[in-house]
């Protein structure tokens, strides 16, 4: 017999504990806590999401997802109130999946006065008849192959829903990156190279020499970029030169369907390659980070930002002329991605060809931003980041008609 729970555990959170993965601190201790908590009280599921969390922050993805299913089974609600006095209360439509299936909404709020509850939703399950009072409804489910079911049904869901709606989710849905490349086709100031979405079969017959790459490609030729669909931060992209490198990259690339685009060249005039990520609120835009790299395949983890001086000081110039720099030069560019996306909030990872266009990498709403890096090594990314997430809570505010 199970035995009756106490008062249940509140929810740690995904920014608390993401907080203390990035501080270095071993969570597996944390990790032994919850896991003898939930053989405990196998239906509390706030400690099986929170330990879910710990698993996905520890590298064990699988048993991550099989334990956050248990949870989202038991509840699909989940609650972060917010320290009095509260300023606004804030619904939020998440669904399953890693850190990457949802828009970061728990970063962008920390500590702040919003009060937060978080709602789950799986195609496989009923959607609550009813769900806490709040201001404004923010939906945080990334586009994805597996997603778009649950991105049509939640449409339906909040077709008619009598609070502010944010990030509607029919918008979502088309941030697929071939949908990306087609609704940001000829726009001026800025480099998106079309993208196709290609079976494995054809990358085999263009490995074999059975096919051109401009049957697959209309603008396409050596060298070629190449990702499996669906995958984030690198994982499984690469550059390819030639059909022998395309073999080989198949003999290690198990997945079906992969995106197919040229290369363009973005190093600037040091040789050096340089990323920023940019996020949209509401078409203002903010510095995130911004990545200086002798590869052309920048993530702000392996540019090795920490071990060099020279690059975070790049990096804090960026921050502090990017509103009279960066933002000014691509102005109408950024204008035209928020008008063609048509979200509240939306991320953008990019460059600066050396022609001074702006060279479009990728356009979604679920890309890792926080403020959770050592705080002696990046003290300039604070202000920069504290401007994105008053920005943040500032759209909030004035969707529920509580702000200018």
């Amino acid at each position: 017999m199970t035995p009756d729970a106490p008062t249940p555990r509140p929810l740690i959170g995904l920014t608390r504990l993401m907080r203390l993965a990035f501080a270095d601190q071993d969570l597996a201790p944390l990790g032994e806590q919850l896991l003898a908590r939930a053989r405990e009280y196998p239906d509390e599921a706030t400690t099986l999401l929170d330990l879910s969390t710990v698993l996905l922050l520890r590298g064990q993805r699988e048993a991550a997802l099989s334990v956050q299913s248990l949870a989202l089974g038991i509840d699909p609600l989940y609650h972060l109130p917010a320290p009095a006095p509260m300023a606004l209360r804030l619904l939020v439509i998440l669904g399953p999946g890693d850190l990457m299936a949802n828009s970061p909404v728990e970063c962008l709020l920390e500590q702040s006065d919003v009060d937060l509850h978080l709602l789950y939703l799986t195609p496989d399950r009923p959607f609550p008849a009813s769900v806490p009072d709040h201001d404004v409804l923010f939906v945080a489910v990334a586009e994805s192959d597996a997603n778009q079911p649950l991105l049509a049904a939640i449409a339906a869901y909040v077709a008619h829903w009598p609070r502010p709606v944010l990030n509607p989710p029919g918008r979502i849905a088309g941030l697929s990156r071939d949908g990306v490349a087609a609704w940001l086709k000829d726009a001026p100031g800025l480099v998106l190279p079309p993208v196709a979405r290609v079976e494995r079969a054809a990358l085999e017959r263009l490995a074999r020499g059975g096919a051109a790459v401009a049957d697959l490609l209309a603008d396409g030729d050596f060298p070629l970029i190449v990702r499996p669909v669906d995958s984030h931060a690198g994982h499984g992209l690469a550059k390819l030169d030639d059909g022998a490198e395309l073999a080989a990259y198949l003999e290690t690339a198990a997945a079906a369907g992969f995106y197919l685009s040229r290369f363009v060249d973005y190093r600037g005039p040091d040789g050096l390659f340089r990323k920023y990520r940019i996020i949209l609120i509401q078409g203002r835009p903010y510095l995130c980070h911004m990545a200086v790299s002798a590869h052309w395949m920048i993530h702000y983890l392996n540019a090795g930002m920490a071990d060099s001086a020279d690059k975070r000081a790049e990096e804090a110039r960026a921050m502090v002329e990017f509103e009279t720099g960066f933002a000014q030069r691509h102005a109408g560019a950024l204008r035209t991605i928020h008008a063609r996306a048509g979200l509240d909030y939306v991320g953008i990872d990019c460059a600066e060809t050396p022609w001074g266009e702006l060279l479009v990498f990728e356009v979604d709403s679920c890309m890792i931003v926080h403020a959770l890096d050592p705080v002696d090594l990046f003290p300039y990314k604070q202000p920069a980041l504290r401007r994105l997430f008053d920005g943040f809570r500032a759209m909030l505010l004035r969707a529920a008609g509580m702000g200018a």
